[in-house]
């Protein structure tokens, strides 16, 4: 039998598509395509050229199509690569939503624009993936076909991710998320200093690179707090869960979020979560059961938060556990990836 082969649409470099496009390999035998936009997107004049490159977009892809003829198509967001794929003349196609709406950023221009784009992505998709249940809002308020919605994560590896209680007698708190304002760490860095003014001991490890590195290193040194904070730049993610198994408290506060593997892997290396208070993470964590939820921005509440969270240690080690037993029964990558490649056999046979 002959291997079925997939086009992807999307950012091939992005970690949250390795996994997708490994696990597709792996359980479902399929071949895999690429596709992307090749200008960055760093500065007005890319940010031009970009447009143009995807303005033209379409007739590099049916090209592409011709060349390797995949018997599916799959692209991540739906408003950029998710339409591209809609109007890329193929089927069976999938598509997914990668935030909690897509329509992203709120105040931008192109808003309706990206909302009508959206609305004819949805229409020609024959599978929607939701990453989780947060995603289906927006879908059900647009008025999308929701037989055609699969609410799954993909998942997370839980060989590699595994579970390692940390008992030590200080904080050691770590941050995995991209160094971009929308991720608030300068929030974090004050909540630590006010940690450190009252003489509370931590160590705070912050993962991962972008814009904002030599801002908050510089902001660490204003706080005084440069010698506690581990800034440690971009690292192999074979890396990552060895840094989350040494660490007690996970931090996240991003100002809106779809569905975060970052918190399914920190939740399975038994670190306790302290996330921001958005619809995105309330999904998983209720509020001092099994994580924390702080109103973004409030810096005063993550110090007394992460006070909390450490002196009650009882509610804090249930809490960790109860996570880990969560994500092998919601979000364990072998058992996900296996029903979404199933579920594309599915569709492909279903066109026969």
């Amino acid at each position: 039998m002959t291997k079925r082969k997939i086009f992807f649409l999307g950012e091939s470099y992005r970690a949250d598509a390795i996994t997708w496009m490994n696990g597709l390999k792996e359980f479902g035998d399929f071949e895999i395509c690429t596709w992307e936009l090749q200008t960055p997107n760093n500065s007005k004049l890319n940010r031009f050229r970009r447009i143009l490159e995807y303005v033209f977009s379409p007739i590099s892809i049916r090209k592409t199509i011709r060349k390797e003829k995949p018997d599916m198509i799959i692209a991540e967001r739906t408003t950029s690569y998710g339409f591209l794929a809609a109007i890329s003349g193929m089927h069976p196609i999938a598509i997914a939503q990668q935030g909690r709406t897509d329509l992203w950023p709120e105040g931008s221009v192109l808003l309706p624009l990206k909302k009508i784009i959206q609305k004819h992505a949805f229409k020609k998709a024959d599978l929607i993936h939701a990453w989780g249940p947060v995603m289906t809002i927006s879908m059900k308020a647009i008025g999308v076909d929701m037989n055609k919605v699969l609410v799954i994560p993909k998942g997370i590896d839980l060989s590699l991710f595994s579970s390692s209680i940390n008992n030590s007698n200080k904080i050691e708190a770590i941050v995995t998320r991209s160094l971009q304002p929308e991720y608030r760490h300068d929030s974090i860095l004050k909540a630590f200093a006010i940690l450190h003014q009252k003489g509370i001991d931590f160590s705070l490890t912050i993962v991962g690179d972008g814009t904002r590195l030599q801002f908050l290193k510089d902001l660490a040194q204003d706080l005084q707090i440069e010698n506690k904070v581990i800034f440690t730049g971009r690292i192999p993610n074979t890396e990552l869960p060895k840094l989350l198994q040494q660490s007690n408290l996970y931090i996240s506060m991003p100002i809106t979020e779809g569905v975060s593997a970052s918190l399914f892997e920190a939740m399975a290396c038994c670190c306790y979560p302290v996330v921001s208070d958005i619809p995105g993470n309330q999904s998983w964590i209720k509020h001092r059961e099994n994580g924390q939820l702080i109103a973004i921005d409030n810096i005063k509440m993550l110090a007394e938060e992460l006070i909390w969270s450490f002196e009650n240690t009882e509610s804090r080690n249930n809490a960790i556990i109860q996570n880990r037993k969560f994500v092998e029964e919601n979000a364990n990558y072998d058992i996900n990836m296996k029903i979404i490649a199933d579920k594309y056999h599915q569709l492909l046979n279903s066109r026969k």
